[in-house]
C-alpha cells in the first residue's frame, strides 16, 4: 500500500482529482442548497413629476400658497404574473409598476426559490412553459437583464430601463446565467 501511495502516478491522479473537485465546487456551489438570502424592500415610490416651468406668481385672487404641486400618487400596476417552477421550486408574484414620474419598476413579491450561483432577473419575449420545457426557452429570443437577484426570498424592486418594450417582453424569469436555465418564470398579463 505504501508503495502505491508513493508512486508518481498516484500523486498525479490525486492532483487532477483535487483540481477537478475545486472546479466542481466553484461551478455548482453546493452549499447554496442550504443558504438563504432574504430581502424586504418597500414598494417603490416616486415624487410627483416636477413642473416643466415655474409656477405663475400669485395674483391675490385666490388663497396665498406656494408653488402648485401635483399630489403624489401610488404606483400604477401595468401587468402582473405568478411564478411557476422550472429547475427549482419557485413561488411568488411579479408586478410591472409605473411610478408617478413615468419610470417603471418590476416588483417581485413573496419570492421563494433556491439560492444559486449567478442568478439574474430577466424580462423575455418567450412564453412561459410548464415543466422541463420551460427550463431553457427563455433565452431563445430577446431578453433584457434587470440585474442580479437581490435575494431568493422576499420582496425586491428592479428598475426597468425607459426604452424597454414591455409589449414584447411579457415574461419575467429568475435565470441562472452560469447554467443557462430558468429557476422559475411568470407571464406578465
Amino acid at each position: 500500500m505504501r508503495r502505491l501511495l508513493r508512486h508518481p502516478a498516484t500523486r498525479v491522479i490525486a492532483g487532477i482529482g483535487a483540481v477537478a473537485l475545486a472546479v466542481a465546487l466553484y461551478l455548482f456551489q453546493p452549499w447554496r442548497l442550504f443558504t438563504t438570502v432574504e430581502v424586504d424592500e418597500a414598494p417603490p415610490t416616486a415624487a410627483a413629476a416636477p413642473a416643466s416651468s415655474p409656477a405663475p406668481a400669485a395674483t391675490g385672487t385666490g388663497p396665498a400658497a406656494g408653488p402648485a404641486q401635483e399630489p403624489a400618487t401610488g404606483p400604477k400596476t401595468l401587468a402582473t404574473g405568478t411564478f411557476v417552477s422550472h429547475e427549482h421550486d419557485t413561488r411568488g408574484t411579479a408586478k410591472v409598476l409605473e411610478l408617478a414620474d413615468g419610470s417603471r419598476v418590476l416588483r417581485i413579491e413573496d419570492l421563494d426559490t433556491s439560492d444559486g450561483p449567478d442568478l439574474r432577473v430577466w424580462l423575455s419575449d418567450q412564453p412561459v412553459k410548464e415543466g422541463r420545457e420551460g427550463w431553457f426557452n427563455l433565452d431563445d429570443g430577446e431578453h433584457l437583464e434587470l440585474g442580479g437577484l437581490k435575494g431568493n426570498k422576499g420582496n425586491a424592486n428592479y428598475a426597468i430601463p425607459a426604452g424597454a418594450d414591455l409589449d414584447a417582453l411579457r415574461t419575467v424569469t429568475i435565470w441562472c446565467k452560469r447554467f443557462s436555465v430558468s429557476f422559475g418564470a411568470a407571464a406578465l398579463t
